[in-house]
């Protein structure tokens, strides 16, 4: 593999500050401590006269000449009308008064914001902007934040965000900001005292360092790491003082300690302090992407933070946090030399030590796909893991290496060939070895000559990844998890670059993601033919390289794995799970042979369910026969087989087969087989469902087993509701507006088997309609049905019984056909029941007219059941006076008694005197409400009900019953 940089070219420094600054797109980097810059202006503390100053250089871009004007003006300072104009065309320097000397500075890559460190406190200045006019404003600083912290001495700090990394030789703190307004109280001016045990023994344990501190100890503190809300323990005070801000909506109220870390040096034999400090303290922002494909700008203005990453390094060994939504350690690099600086990327880390310039890979874009993706390593998607172990891409040669920053895809390096030591910037505010060490001795300054500064350009990914792969073919013939691991080290470079496209040129995104799919294709490669227990991570890589099933099985080498007769788990989990899904794609006659004899031989007891895949339906049948029967002789026969077998032959045209197969086991086995393979029956392609040549066949011949299976279909969760609907209008020809009977007997199926996900009431409505449109239209159905309204009734209890009164009303209409009166039955029987709501029925029968027999069965059935006596009485009187007296006997009970004298007596009292053609029914009828009257009624309340205009002989005998009643009572 090439080198991971490309170029290198020499330059002198420059002693002009403003000639480090770089466009606006610069992200944060350093080259020091002592020195940031982002973007728009660039911050340095600076030395004069023994005194230290914080000033920032702003407007760099307007100097238009080295000796031109520089104005220099405070913080927060209000430039006068007269002189604003004059702004634009110059560089401004603006100084930051602190009230101790600024240790260290960091600049947020996001919103640009300036935290300063000082000895016990960092200080918040907020980037603000003053508008001068349209086209100019003002960059300006505003001191908005004071964070007090003891008993921590700041060497390093960083600032993304709201967060707050701060380190000093060997202790790391990582805090967030937060403005929940709800704990303003947090929020003083008074130092902070706490009554935390663990603070108070760290000071009891200050105290007795100071007293018993001896040049010839040295002290030191055990290792310790706290994550979390366990890190407010680590016995650093920290409190927050508000300065004002005009904003209120970016005020920070209160703080929550994610991170502490403590070392100890070994002090096992002689080091110097230099080699026991940390450095390169870092935080790295990754922000939401929305999808690998997405063509949205990738800017840091318009993206939420997805994930935030903190490294920092001791000499020869660093750290890499995840400290967002978890605080976790991801990675631990090991130097194989003492480093001095180290720069962090999204895609690598480079280090740099005395005369070598390293680059290791990252795991933040594993880190932050997963924070991204919930739906990550599944059957669609997959990452290579974040516990992978990291790797050394190149060391290449530098000579006096002494400082690193890094910008899109150059590393910046500065470097000094004088030999002669030069003092560290910093000096340890607290001295871990003896006092009497006199070996580390700080000479005098000498002239600033050797300095060089270099501009490394790094490989593109693109080109990388290439050069990765290539390196890979050298493992893919000795199966080792070499391979696996080099092309996860390539996937996770391109994916890295495509986590952030505001760095890549124009067309340089579709090449990566050409570039990414290629890896996925290659992942896919590994993990189907290498044994390897994360075999399964075949599919999803497939799945991504968006290669069909066809291309993948063109990249299989079949003679090796013939001779072999062993396919890999990988492979087979792929191959299994791709003919499981409704894929729009039919396999070559060659290529689904060669998928059944793969199976044959490595999953037999799939072979049925791989040849039900609508993709292997070009194999020949004869060979899947061949391969089934075989499954026989090794006692592996089941139903399943047997329907596998039934359809092979019905496809050759082997009805006596098929026969002979489909007889050999009951039908509710077969029922069983059908659930096991829904395919047999159902398949879909282009998300449209087609039955089986099967499923036709058994429309014809069996029925009900079709009907039994859809509905075991659904009862396993196989099958939808409205699915199974659409199949079997489908399968009997129909369009969407006509149900045919099948469709209908499947409805009647659901009643009768009462499927918990089925709703009655809408199954009801279902059933309602179609009765009465087929009643309405005289319409007979396309089949017969498979059940009658009595099967029905004696089946389920949704069917109720149909009253007597009812057969009374029809028999006075003779039905041309013997089904219209299966449907009069089934519809008279589901109003009869007892579950469902026949207020909301009663729409549905518009259709079907009171002018006939049928229809004004099925109202005065539902007027009956909505407790509507009296109409109910009124229309049988008129249309049927001889099922009166049958529905009053049915319905006139209990509470409902009373109507047999107050409304029925009455009204056939009234119709027999307008005599007619139905003078006899009326009368009959009046003699049967009489007799019930005469029963319940004493004397003198029968006589009150009857008529005033009656003739008196009429009514004797039933006087004579009431006077003899009350004789004998």
């Amino acid at each position: 593999m090439s080198d991971t940089y490309t170029s290198k070219s020499p330059g002198k420094l420059k002693k002009s500050p403003h000639a480090w600054a770089t466009p606006s797109e610069i992200q944060h980097s350093s080259f020091s401590g002592i020195c940031q810059h982002w973007g728009d202006y660039l911050v340095a503390i600076e030395e004069k006269n023994k005194a230290m100053f914080l000033r920032a250089y702003v407007n760099w871009r307007s100097k238009r000449a080295e000796n031109s004007r520089v104005c220099i003006r405070m913080i927060g300072h209000n430039v006068e009308a007269p002189f604003r104009e004059s702004f634009k065309d110059q560089m401004s320097i603006v100084e930051m008064p602190l009230s101790e000397a600024p240790l260290c500075i960091s600049c947020c890559p996001v919103k640009g914001d300036l935290l300063v460190g000082c000895t016990n406190k960092l200080v918040l200045f907020s980037l603000t902007y003053q508008v001068i006019n349209e086209e100019f404003s003002m960059l300006d600083f505003e001191r908005s934040l004071i964070i007090h912290v003891d008993n921590i001495t700041p060497v390093e700090i960083s600032f993304c965000v709201g967060y707050v990394a701060v380190m000093s030789d060997l202790e790391v703190l990582i805090l967030k900001l937060e403005s929940d307004s709800k704990n303003r109280e947090r929020v003083n001016h008074q130092p902070y005292k706490t009554s935390n045990p663990v603070k108070q023994t760290n000071e009891d344990f200050s105290n007795e360092t100071s007293q018993i501190e001896s040049d010839d100890f040295v002290i030191c503190q055990k290792p310790m790491e706290l994550l979390g809300e366990k890190s407010e323990q680590c016995g650093i005070s920290v409190t927050l003082e508000s300065t004002g801000l005009a904003d209120e909506k970016i005020k920070y109220f209160h703080i929550r300690h994610l991170l502490y870390r403590r070392f100890t040096p070994d002090i096992s034999f002689y080091v110097s302090s230099d080699d026991i400090r940390f450095h390169s303290l870092q935080l790295l922002p990754i922000y939401q992407t929305g999808s690998l494909t997405s063509d949205e700008k990738n800017s840091p203005q318009g993206k939420e933070l997805l994930s935030l990453f903190c490294f920092f390094s001791l000499p020869h060994m660093g750290y890499l946090y995840m400290v967002v939504k978890s605080v976790e350690l991801i990675s631990v690099y090991q130097y194989p030399e003492k480093s001095q600086q180290a720069v962090l990327t999204p895609q690598f880390l480079h280090v740099i030590t005395r005369n070598n310039l390293q680059c290791f890979t990252v795991r933040c874009s594993a880190a932050a796909a997963r924070e991204e993706d919930p739906y990550m390593d599944t059957t669609l998607k997959a990452c290579p893991p974040v516990s992978m172990d990291v790797c050394a891409l190149r060391i290449q040669l530098f000579i006096g290496l002494k400082a690193i920053c890094h910008f899109k895809n150059h590393v910046v390096l500065l470097t000094k060939a004088d030999p002669e030591a030069i003092p560290d910037r910093r000096e340890s505010p607290r001295r871990f070895l003896s006092r009497k060490d006199t070996s580390v001795k700080i000479k005098p300054p000498v002239a600033e000559a050797g300095w060089s500064l270099y501009i490394v350009n790094t490989i593109s990914p693109v080109q990388l990844y290439k050069e990765m792969v290539d390196y890979s073919n050298t493992y893919k013939t000795v199966k080792t998890q070499s391979c696996i691991h080099l092309l996860s080290e390539a996937h996770l470079l391109v994916r890295a670059a495509l986590m952030d496209t505001c760095q890549l040129q124009p067309g340089e995104k579709a090449e990566l993601l050409e570039a990414f799919k290629e890896s996925c294709g290659h992942l896919g490669d590994c993990y189907s033919r290498l044994d390897t227990q994360h075999s399964h991570l075949a599919l999803p890589y497939y799945k991504m390289s968006g290669l069909s099933l066809a291309e993948v099985l063109t990249r299989v080498d079949w003679a090796a794995e013939y001779e072999s007769q062993k396919y890999e788990r990988g492979l087979i989990f792929y191959i299994n799970h791709s003919l499981c899904e409704n894929l729009d794609e039919e396999l070559s006659e060659e290529l689904a042979a060669k998928v059944v004899q793969m199976f044959h031989v490595a999953e037999p007891k799939q072979l049925p369910h791989i040849l039900c895949s609508p993709s292997v339906k070009n194999v020949n049948p004869l060979t899947a026969l061949s391969c089934l029967r075989k499954l026989d002789t090794r006692g592996l026969s089941s139903v399943l087989v047997t329907l596998t077998k039934a359809a092979l032959a019905l496809k050759m045209g082997d009805l006596d087969m098929h026969r002979s197969e489909m007889k050999s086991h009951s039908e509710m086995k077969l029922v069983c087989g059908f659930i096991l393979e829904p395919r047999l029956l159902i398949q879909q392609r282009k998300r449209q469902i087609v039955p089986t040549e099967l499923a036709v066949h058994l429309k014809e011949t069996q029925p009900g087993l079709l009907v039994a299976a859809v509905l075991g279909l659904q009862k396993n969760n196989k099958i939808g509701i409205e699915e199974a609907d659409s199949f079997f209008k489908v399968l009997c020809g129909k369009d969407e507006d006509t149900i045919p009977q099948l469709l209908v007997d499947f409805w009647e199926a659901q009643l009768v088997a009462c499927l918990p996900d089925v709703v009655l009431q809408e199954l009801c409505y279902k059933l309602i309609s179609q009765y009465t449109w087929r009643l309405s239209k005289r319409q007979l159905p396309d089949t017969t049905p498979l059940r009658t309204s009595e099967d029905l009734i004696n089946a389920c209890s949704h069917y109720g019984l149909i009253y007597p009164w009812v057969h009374v009303l029809i028999s006075s209409d003779s039905l041309a056909n013997k089904n219209y009166t299966e449907d009069l039955s089934k519809l008279q029987s589901l109003i009869c029941g007892p579950s469902f709501d026949i207020a909301s029925i009663v729409p549905f029968l518009e259709p079907l007219s009171e002018d006939t027999v049928a229809g004004l069965s099925v109202h005065v059935l539902c007027r009956t059941r909505l407790k509507e006596y009296e109409q109910c009485i009124d229309t049988l009187l008129e249309r049927c006076p001889e099922a009166v007296i049958p529905y009053a006997n049915h319905e006139l009970k209990e509470e409902n008694r009373t109507l047999w004298w107050k409304k029925l007596l009455p009204e056939l009292c009234q119709r027999i005197k307008c005599g007619g053609e139905k003078y006899q029914f009326y009368l009959s009828s009046l003699k049967e409400t009489l007799s019930v009257v005469a029963v319940d009624l004493e004397l003198r309340d029968f006589l009150n009900v009857l008529p005033e205009d009656g003739t008196a002989a009429f009514f004797l005998p039933y006087l004579l019953y009431c006077s003899q009643k009350k004789s004998l009572t």
